[in-house]
């Protein structure tokens, strides 16, 4: 058999192996921002409101912070030691401190421990991915023929977007089989995605153990070509230190704020923003990321023929011009006042209806059914129930109410058509970016260069887009508008996006490359 032949078989387990285990950490990183709004209720004090979630988001940025220093901390053993060990090191950490999470007692149980103890299993899970990434990336990329660099990586690329989808799916699904006040007890239904984490990582590691070392990892260690000091070298070396920046400035960091807008702020967007119901808000998501997922493999394969760069590029320079005006027609179709122009019959904008169970209440066929046509929800600790802006029953003095929408049939399949137009831009921007970055750099300091510039692209400028877009809009209220500006938020990416795409399309190489990055 050629060695052609064998590297031909052989590249489907390595992918799979890899792509699985780093399924399975995106899944463990991104269950903690699917159930934000519950979290920031379970370990944080019960009236802290918009601070609870702008605390949780807090959170749920550190993770994404101290990703560049496990990228230091495992590229440098990557790239002593080898691929294999080291993202097998990542992986049981990763689901480790996961399913810890889902052990943490409430706010309500142990105070402020509760928050305490989250934000150091949260580091723990950052530092974890910070190494996995670049060693998955990477083991796949000295796999694979030097023509098909990018279709190849393309299927690493797909495990971030796919980890949210099992993420919000299993979500979903424990949701619907507890019920909605089961799942948001304490200890009820919310936890379980955190558990299920370690069956998954047992079924990893276990992939993961037959797996052999990278053939340019084992031919460089053979030949005593491995760097003595990754870190010095990848860093204090000129040359290698600008191809850090420029991966950095001209590629990774816009690429980091289209992923986390158009994927994470989208959500969050239409959760806290817009006020739509928990199961539409993620059912839009679910059906968006389905479909835009091979859009990853494709853009990696079409890379391989005509170059990495404008493809990244123009995903980029879409989400510039596109997020205004998507995110604005997110607001005009569930504008209350507008839909009160079109159904005389709602005649107050505290026309709401919520489904919960109740002893007392008493409603009738006729209201039930006004209910069910125009699908507004207010959610509180103490509960009134309205219908056309007259009380119907009263459980509990009302505090502060939050509306919540359910949107008709035909916005709904709008809605998962802009979310997919923006998930688009993020198959262009991030599929061919692993082939991009390990082209760039050489195979001794390969796991040490690429993991750097990508976490911090990713990890703080795109990590921290929930978290500071919402902070950007709390600022922006005042007097008038009481609610502040709602698209104010998008001005961070946007810029961001912008500075990356001007130096990119200045400086960054077209990086098509069929040689061999020995």
């Amino acid at each position: 058999m050629s060695s052609s032949t064998i590297k031909t078989s052989n590249i489907k387990f390595v992918i799979t192996s890899s792509s699985i285990g780093t399924l399975i950490e995106w899944y463990d990183f991104y269950i903690f921002g699917m159930l934000a709004g519950i979290i920031s209720k379970q370990f944080f004090p019960e009236d802290s409101g918009t601070a609870a979630l702008l605390s949780t988001l807090a959170l749920f940025a550190a993770g994404f912070i101290v990703r560049p220093f496990g990228a230091l901390v495992f590229g440098r053993l990557g790239d002593l030691v080898g691929r294999k060990y080291t993202f097998l090191l990542t992986l049981v950490l990763m689901g480790g401190s996961t399913f810890c999470i889902g052990l943490v007692p409430s706010f309500s149980s142990i105070g402020w421990a509760a928050p305490i103890l989250v934000l150091i299993l949260r580091l723990i899970q950052g530092l974890a991915l910070g190494g996995e990434y670049g060693g998955a990336a990477t083991y796949i990329a000295e796999h694979s023929p030097a023509n098909q660099r990018g279709f190849y990586t393309s299927f690493i690329q797909t495990t971030a977007t796919i980890g949210l989808f099992v993420a919000l799916g299993v979500i979903l699904l424990v949701r619907n089989w507890q019920g909605i006040e089961a799942f948001n007890e304490p200890w009820g239904g919310w936890r379980y995605p955190f558990w299920a984490s370690l069956l998954l990582v047992i079924v990893s590691i276990f992939i993961r153990l037959k797996m052999h070392e990278s053939p340019m990892f084992t031919k460089a260690k053979s030949t005593g070509n491995i760097a003595k000091n990754p870190l010095k070298e990848s860093f204090s070396n000129k040359a290698n230190f600008k191809m850090v920046l420029l991966a950095l400035f001209g590629a990774v960091m816009g690429q980091g704020v289209i992923w986390y807008t158009s994927q994470f702020y989208a959500q969050s967007f239409l959760e806290n923003v817009v006020k739509l119901n928990f199961d539409q808000c993620r059912t839009i998501m679910l059906w968006a990321i389905l479909g835009a997922t091979p859009f990853f493999i494709f853009f990696g394969w079409l890379s391989d023929k005509i170059g990495r760069k404008w493809i990244m590029l123009g995903g980029m320079l879409f989400g510039i011009l596109c997020y205004l005006p998507i995110f604005k027609t997110f607001l005009k179709d569930t504008d209350i006042k507008e839909w009160q122009k079109q159904d005389q019959t709602l005649l107050s904008t505290k026309t709401v209806i919520k489904k919960y169970q109740a002893d007392s209440l008493i409603i009738s066929t006729k209201q039930y059914q006004t209910a069910q046509k125009h699908s507004y929800f207010i959610t509180t600790t103490d509960t009134v129930l309205y219908s056309l802006g007259a009380k119907i029953a009263l459980v509990k003095k009302d505090t502060n109410p939050v509306l919540l929408k359910t949107i008709n049939k035909s916005t709904y399949i709008k809605f998962i058509g802009l979310i997919f137009v923006m998930i688009l831009f993020v198959t262009m921007a991030y599929g061919p970016i692993a082939a991009f970055l390990v082209e760039l750099f050489p195979t001794k300091i390969r796991y040490t260069s690429m993991s750097l510039p990508y976490h911090i692209g990713n990890g703080v400028f795109g990590g921290l887009v929930p978290f500071l877009s919402t902070l950007i809009v709390e600022y922006s209220k005042s007097s008038s508008p009481p609610n502040g500006n709602p698209i104010a938020g998008l001005y961070y990416p946007i810029i961001v996006a912008s500075i990356c795409f001007v130096i990119g399309a200045i400086y960054l190489p077209s990086n098509k490359k069929n040689e061999s990055i020995d």
